[in-house]
């Protein structure tokens, strides 16, 4: 029997509830974590406002939010002995997975799209009113189902740094992967919170030649030099799409991005992303993930500029283990540590969603 607690989510745009449950067993093949730290993401906060509907993706109410985590083993199923790269597990392993889990064996699953899973379960769409309970970050525990993807957590790595990894840093290596980001290319980064900073890093680990960040708070067009990028356009400078444009086009020699990555998460950005790109041009896709919104679309850009978009929802499972590794490399170069900006205790954690709303923070986290 394991005892803890819950901030259980009833609806959308009312306070969560702290509620003690208990876990009767943990069953062959599940893993029970310790929730070290859960980050506060941005769909998070969505679907706290109700404007990302996880009911449309099966899930239910009430539910527990919260999604990207770091934990601690506190209980192995049997049959459970090690991560996915093989690598011993023991009750406080430290450890990260993905949000979401795949059956391994559905026709996507075995022609290696698993993030479209035709079974895919995920973190923040199960009850909250039925074992197991903890069903989502924002609680004193995580059950892992069987079949479950984890990876080790390397000992270099701290824990503030280590809970970014199994969202916003492997969505975007996934996303600049699946455009196939080259060598000495020009890469636009709309939006400079942590998936943006985390996207400018990455695009020059991959060798951007110049990567431009837009954004219009000054803490995070600053925090995005650090992260490297060469350029920022500020929106309170450049405050019109032709302009932000033409600056885009100025830093490029004229031609244009070669990809555009979109995580400020909303439509009016779309149109004017496209306008930046350049022949051949590839527009990834991430941050819009309210149903229904839309954006006037001139298709004669991309039948003339050759250009590509491309949606990305989730990632490979398997891009975690190198985002991990990415870490390792980089966290001695990046100031990782500034992502980690606030943390509030699972009581407080209306308050943290308070001050995430207001966006004063890059990446407020419960650490329960």
């Amino acid at each position: 029997m394991f005892e803890g607690r819950i901030a259980r989510f009833d609806a959308p745009g009312t306070p969560f509830k702290i509620e003690t449950v208990r876990l009767p067993e943990v069953a062959a093949g599940q893993i029970l974590v310790r929730v070290i730290r859960a980050n506060i993401c941005g769909s998070d906060v969505h679907a706290w406002h109700g404007t990302f509907a996880t009911r449309g993706l099966g899930g239910q109410l009430p539910t527990v939010l919260g999604h990207e985590m770091v934990g601690a083993v506190e209980a192995l199923g049997d049959g459970v002995t090690a991560d996915s790269n093989g690598a011993p597990l023991a009750v406080g392993t430290r450890v990260v997975f993905p949000y979401f889990f795949c059956c391994h064996t559905c026709r996507n699953c075995l022609a290696g799209r698993r993030n479209a899973c035709l079974n895919l379960k995920m973190a923040m769409l199960g009850r909250a009113d039925e074992p197991p309970y903890f069903v989502g970050g924002y609680g004193d525990y995580f059950l892992l189902p069987a079949g479950a993807v984890v990876y080790t957590v390397p000992d270099a790595i701290s824990d503030d740094v280590a809970a970014g990894a199994n969202c916003a840093l492997s969505q975007v290596m996934y996303g600049l992967e699946r455009v196939d980001q080259q060598l000495g290319e020009h890469v636009v980064v709309q939006g400079a919170g942590a998936l943006g900073l985390y996207a400018v890093a990455v695009a020059k680990a991959r060798g951007a030649a110049r990567v431009i960040a837009i954004d219009g708070v000054p803490e995070r067009l600053e925090l995005a030099t650090a992260f490297g990028a060469d350029a920022v356009v500020d929106l309170n400078t450049a405050t019109t799409p032709k302009e932000r444009i033409k600056a885009v086009r100025a830093l490029t020699e004229g031609q244009g991005a070669d990809v555009v990555v979109e995580v400020v998460g909303h439509p009016s950005a779309i149109e004017e992303g496209l306008q930046m790109l350049g022949q051949f041009g590839r527009y990834v896709e991430i941050g819009n993930i309210n149903v229904g919104k839309t954006f006037d679309f001139d298709p004669s850009r991309f039948v003339f500029g050759n250009k590509t978009m491309v949606g990305v929802s989730l990632y490979d499972p398997a891009v975690l283990s190198r985002a991990l590794t990415f870490l390792v490399q980089h966290q001695h170069t990046l100031p990782l540590d500034r992502l980690a900006a606030a943390s509030y205790s699972l009581d407080d954690i209306n308050e943290a969603f308070s001050a995430a709303e207001g966006k004063r923070d890059v990446r407020a986290a419960i650490v329960p």
